[in-house]
């Protein structure tokens, strides 16, 4: 427990900086489901794009935001287009 008032304080924004980071982390993982099962399901070509770039869009700004380093963005979506072009090549 803290013992003084400046370490309640940074104890209070350590877990509203943790509730907010679980939260936005929750929201990317559930969007890259999202986007693994839609290829599941051998959508439309047109589909996939759209919902690729939601992905690609949500992996750049939680790397900008540092929730992700940026090298993990950046190997997912490489994995993700991969995965999306095996998709539509056989």
């Amino acid at each position: 427990m803290p013992n003084s008032a400046s370490a309640e304080k940074s104890l209070r924004k350590a877990n509203a900086r943790r509730e907010r980071n679980r939260q936005q982390r929750s929201t990317l993982r559930t969007t890259l489901k999202r986007f693994r099962t839609l290829l599941g399901e051998k959508p439309t070509q047109e589909a996939a794009d759209k919902q690729f770039a939601l992905v690609t869009k949500a992996l750049d700004q939680a790397a900008a935001k540092k929730l992700i380093h940026k090298n993990t963005a950046s190997r997912t979506k490489s994995r993700l287009a991969s995965l999306k072009r095996k998709t539509f090549v056989g």
